[in-house]
């Protein structure tokens, strides 16, 4: 009897393990783990575990995260393009365990693709803008420029 294996969970955490992603491993990550383009609940999770391992990642790994974390809460979601509460509260806690510069351009992104989002969010994004997070600016810049 054949059964599915959710691969991606094991492969990502591996590349943590590895401590750094280069860029044949982003193109592998995109080419096997999200082919489909369905990102579930679980890989975003994992998503956000490489960027608190804070590895030496290719410059690839930006682009890939912040993608897959937004087509996760604004690109699946089941309204038009709308960030709901439940999506809402897991990406301030997600983006808030890792305070980096990729969650602060994840959240932006996200904000800014979403045609609806709860007001707290939006009100959370700037406060962490503004609190000091590793290269906000720089975030923020980049996520309105792509």
């Amino acid at each position: 009897m054949a059964f599915h294996v959710d691969r991606s969970r094991t492969i990502i955490s591996a590349m943590i393990f590895g401590r750094r992603l280069t860029a044949m491993d982003v193109a592998w990550l995109r080419r096997e783990v999200f082919a489909s383009g369905h990102v579930s609940r679980e890989a975003a999770d994992e998503l956000f575990a490489v960027e608190r391992a804070r590895l030496a990642n290719a410059p690839e790994w930006s682009d890939l995260f912040v993608e897959k974390i937004v087509d996760y809460v604004v690109g699946q979601s089941e309204g038009e393009r709308e960030i709901d509460g439940d999506k809402a509260r897991w990406l301030i806690a997600r983006a808030d365990e890792c305070a980096s510069a990729n969650a602060l351009a994840a959240l932006v992104t996200a904000l800014a693709e979403a045609r609806r989002a709860p007001a707290w969010l939006i009100a959370a994004a700037r406060a962490r803008a503004t609190r000091g997070w590793p290269l906000a600016a720089a975030a923020a810049l980049a996520a309105h420029a792509g």
